[in-house]
């Protein structure tokens, strides 16, 4: 099929402008870590082992395998902390009564203490309360509160990449949410003390990878990506904007295409 040198020149420039703009962005840089005992070691697309044994707030014994088995946020604090540890779970019960997902569904809770001290009695209480803080009801098969030994505590923090240390009766420790996948892959930390709806529906949309999800959710995992640097989900200019401009010279390339044979069509005809 040949073409005229001006189409030719049209059909070179669109494919230098799709082309550069769907060059892989090398993306962020991971920020250094602080060199202190305390704070995070990211690692992201480890698994946890979902072998560890804790005691539930009954005083059973669990393995976190027996709740892992849709995606899940986990949530280190320990009972009686004076710091950070309220306002923590605070922020995810206020955010997750603005997320539209349905415990039990798309997603679960497991909070862990970090104090081998701590007892079911204790996690018994702090579940109690903030089941309580929900406005609406909250199903209490969905969150749990887990204690543990120094050696399971010690083995999923160190899983995690979780740092804290213990200063007189109390610890100091990062505050965070980690996103787990159901087979225990880690897919994702939200740092702070509150969190924003959308980075936490676009975390548990990863965690579900491998599974059949909604339209909605691959045009958001196409539009939005996660920004390292910034730990947050960020709009993906050149993917999303490279994906348009590639649509149109699909439909320009078509168009010439048919338009072509359309005309040796007609020249046959006469």
């Amino acid at each position: 099929m040949k073409y005229s040198p001006g189409m030719l020149g049209l059909i070179r420039l669109f494919g230098i402008i799709s082309m550069n703009l769907l060059i892989v962005n090398p993306g962020f840089t991971q920020p250094d870590l602080e060199s202190t005992h305390i704070g995070m070691d990211e690692k992201l697309g480890e698994f946890i082992p979902l072998e560890l044994a804790f005691f539930d707030e009954n005083g059973d014994s669990v393995r976190l395998g027996d709740f892992i088995d849709k995606p899940t946020i986990l949530a280190f604090v320990y009972y009686d902390c004076p710091g950070i540890c309220t306002p923590l779970l605070n922020g995810l019960v206020d955010v997750l009564q603005k997320y539209d997902g349905l415990p039990g569904k798309d997603y679960s809770i497991v909070t862990i203490s970090i104090n081998e001290l701590d007892n079911p009695a204790g996690a018994t209480l702090k579940k109690e309360n903030y089941l309580a803080s929900f406005k609406t009801e909250f199903p209490e098969n969905e969150w749990h509160f887990l204690t543990g030994d120094t050696a399971s505590i010690a083995a999923i923090t160190n899983a995690v990449g979780f740092r804290y240390e213990r200063k007189g009766i109390d610890f100091i420790h990062p505050g965070l949410l980690t996103i787990l996948a159901a087979d225990g892959k880690i897919i994702r930390y939200l740092f702070g003390i509150t969190f924003n709806q959308f980075d936490l529906k676009m975390a548990l949309i990863e965690a579900i990878e491998g599974r059949p999800g909604p339209t909605i959710a691959k045009i958001l995992q196409l539009c939005f990506s996660y920004d390292p640097d910034g730990r947050k989900y960020a709009f993906n200019f050149l993917r999303v904007t490279g994906t348009v401009v590639l649509f149109f010279v699909l439909i320009f390339v078509g168009y010439l295409v048919v338009s072509s044979k359309l005309r040796k069509a007609q020249i046959g005809v006469k």
